[in-house]
């Protein structure tokens, strides 16, 4: 034990003179003082001097350095592959049993000599009795979390109980290098002899597909002891075949083949699709010669309606366009020859309102709250207009204006190529009402009108934003000359289609409001508990949790969830827990100030079914694990060497720790103690003499 200080250790000469000091001149005229015994006399003064002398020490900030030894018993830790590919073997009927009667053993022989950890690993790492059912190997996992759960402890050894496979993240070795001076005991499940099979390995494709397109599908096959000869594999879809290919194994011992097909997307939603592999006399097992995958179709179209009061090339030029686009369905009709059908409508394109104008067709257009874009020339007068309920004004008369255009560089809602930028200057002059065009409210302005270099502030092209309804404008007809001006200087139209494309997937982007908001996602595993977010807004766009939501999931075979979201801060969540393999439809309600809100979907949980093409063991991992750690590799039926191994090992024992503690002596509960009684010591003694 050693005393520390900041100051010098020569400060205790003046603390033990002030000490005595103030002893003498406290104890020199006071009359009763004289009376007493003079053993009494020295008593009180020594008590007073000390306690004085102590409290002068404290304040100097002594610290107390101390040296502590600590032993620590090995911790001996039992890591279990706990992966479905365990019972994929002839010894499987023994896996368990073995796995039990090794822990028993383990804890009746080194309970009290060892501190003892059971780990199991699979798709993630647990502590539970091994169940040999999970869906994947990551055995890298229980390593990682030995290192960091134990780091800095006295790890023994490691028993680790493994067919040796794993088929997610990398090979266990490399994370078992970090926990370093620690043996690895691996213990052997399975059998390393290839059996005669043949299985699908993996299956390569996208998530997503869109309707009527087509998608491509790989399939990884792998064979063992087949020999040299040819297989079907075929693809159905709700029972249906939809493809079929012959594939041709070369080499008779081991090999891979992969089988490539096209399949088109003819509807949407997630669509099941199952891969089946032809089976073969005295195949080791059937079990992975079946796959299956989900593809989810989307019907990525939208539907554009131009309209127009009389036949116009402007219409021809922003029908290319859109024809261009494989996810838009344009359709363009005259206003008088339309039945006013908006089915799946996303966006109109309204040609010269102005030219035998229907009010019935705004207000079907608007009701439905549809986007609108309208190509206002000369022929749509002030009253048409007004009645288009834009805020526009435009000046009376009938004369006509030239304008060009000019970009906005501060408008932000899109980019704007610069070869769109530089064809702009170029492009002739559209056809309007002569005169200023007034707007009440705020606008997104993409392009000002321009005549020759004079830049005006009126508007050619711009966005409005009412009622959560997004419409545009464009002040002027005869952008046909745009796109023929394009083709003449540059021989393609690139410019012209690309700054219309942005401006029709703009005002495609639907807007989301005020109501109900479901965050839902759409491909879950069997091991994923499935987590749902939701929030409602109202009229103000505030974030509230006032209306309860109630959701309700029906399953493949017609049985239903239902529940009811969770409040989650200012929004909501709910965990349907872990869900069997298939499609699931869902559906949100709540209703709020009268009103009731719904959102719906689908989606998939998988069953990946990795483990199931595991036939043969991995052992040649475990032994690289024993050997890179110096611990040793047993089958696991061969527990019993291990326990006796164990014995004989001097590199598992008990460590002592020499702990340093540095503790400031103030807060030794016995320098209180001893100041306490010395002061307590002294007043009673003046007491007990008669002072006051």
């Amino acid at each position: 034990m050693h005393l520390i200080s900041d100051f010098s250790i020569w400060w205790l000469i003046p603390i033990v003179l002030v000490a005595a000091g103030i002893t003498y001149f406290h104890y020199q005229n006071k009359g009763w003082f004289a009376e007493v015994k003079p053993s009494y006399q020295w008593i009180l003064r020594v008590l007073r001097f000390s306690s004085l002398a102590l409290i002068g020490i404290l304040l100097l900030g002594l610290i107390v350095q101390s040296l502590n030894y600590r032993e620590e018993k090995p911790v001996f830790i039992t890591l279990i592959d706990n992966s479905s590919s365990m019972l994929n073997y002839k010894d499987s009927g023994s896996v368990r049993k073995n796995t039990t009667d090794f822990l028993a053993k383990l804890k009746e022989k080194y309970a009290e000599r060892f501190e003892l950890v059971t780990m199991t690993v699979g798709t993630e790492v647990g502590s539970d009795i091994p169940s040999f059912k999970e869906n994947s190997s990551a055995l890298e996992l229980g390593f990682e979390k030995i290192n960091v759960d134990y780091y800095n402890r006295n790890i023994g050894g490691i028993a680790f109980v493994s067919d040796g496979n794993y088929n997610v993240g990398a090979n266990p070795s490399y994370a078992a290098e970090k926990i370093s001076l620690t043996p690895v005991f691996t213990l052997a499940v399975g059998d390393t002899t290839p059996k005669k099979d043949h299985l699908i390995r993996n299956i390569t494709v996208n998530d997503i597909a869109f309707l009527k397109n087509d998608f491509p599908v790989e399939v990884d096959l792998e064979s063992f002891k087949i020999g040299a000869r040819s297989v079907n594999i075929s693809i159905f879809q709700n029972g249906q075949k939809v493809a079929n290919q012959v594939v041709q194994y070369k080499n008779g011992k081991r090999d891979f083949q992969q089988a490539n097909f096209v399949l088109n997307a003819t509807k949407p939603g997630f669509q099941t699709y199952t891969v089946k592999l032809e089976a073969i006399d005295n195949e080791y097992t059937l079990k992975n010669n079946t796959r299956t995958f989900y593809i989810e179709v989307i019907d990525a179209r939208s539907k554009v309606l131009l309209l127009a009061g009389a036949p116009h090339p402007d219409v021809a030029a922003l029908k290319d366009v859109l024809d261009a686009n494989e996810n838009i369905e344009a359709e363009s009709l005259i206003l008088k020859d339309w039945n006013k059908s908006l089915d799946k409508v996303n966006l109109v394109i309204w040609h010269e309102p102005g030219i035998n104008f229907d009010q019935s067709a705004l207000d079907a257009i608007q009701s439905k709250k549809i986007p609108l874009f309208f190509v206002i020339g000369p022929n749509t007068s002030n009253g048409v207009l007004s009645k288009l309920n834009l805020g526009l004004a435009a000046a009376a008369g009938n004369q006509t204006d030239d304008n060009q255009a000019f970009l906005n560089p501060s408008f932000s809602s899109f980019e704007i190529d610069d070869k769109v930028a530089d064809a702009l200057m170029y492009y002739p002059p559209l056809k309007s009402k002569f005169g200023s065009l007034k707007m009440n409210g705020n606008a997104e302005i993409l392009l000002h009108q321009r005549i020759g270099q004079i830049r005006k502030k009126e508007p050619l092209l711009f966005f409005l934003q009412q009622n959560d309804l997004r419409s545009g404008v464009l002040y002027g007809e005869g952008l046909w000359r745009w796109k023929l001006n394009d083709f003449v200087r540059t021989g393609t139209h690139d410019a012209f289609k690309d700054l219309w494309s942005k401006i029709f997937n703009y005002l495609l982007v639907k807007q989301q409001g005020a109501g109900l908001r479901v965050e839902f996602q759409k491909r879950f595993t069997i091991d994923e508990d499935v987590i749902v977010n939701a929030s409602f807004y109202n009229a103000s766009l505030e974030a509230i949790t006032k209306p309860l939501i109630d959701m309700k999931v029906t399953a493949e075979n017609g049985k239903v969830y239902r529940s009811q979201f969770g409040v989650f801060g200012s929004s909501y969540k709910l965990s349907l827990g872990k869900l069997k393999a298939g499609k699931y439809n869902w559906s949100a309600k709540t209703s709020y100030d009268g009103k009731t809100y719904t959102k719906q979907g689908y989606f998939v949980v998988e069953d990946i079914q990795i483990e199931k093409s595991e036939t043969t063991a991995n052992h040649g991992v475990l032994k690289q694990l024993a050997k890179q750690s110096n611990g040793k590799f047993y089958q696991l039926n061969q527990y019993e060497s291990l326990l006796s191994a164990i014995e004989k090992r001097e590199d598992i024992a008990n460590v002592q720790y020499e702990e340093t503690a540095f503790n400031d002596l103030m807060d030794y509960f016995s320098i209180f103690l001893l100041l306490f009684l010395l002061l307590a010591g002294e007043w009673f003694l003046r007491r007990y003499l008669g002072s006051y």
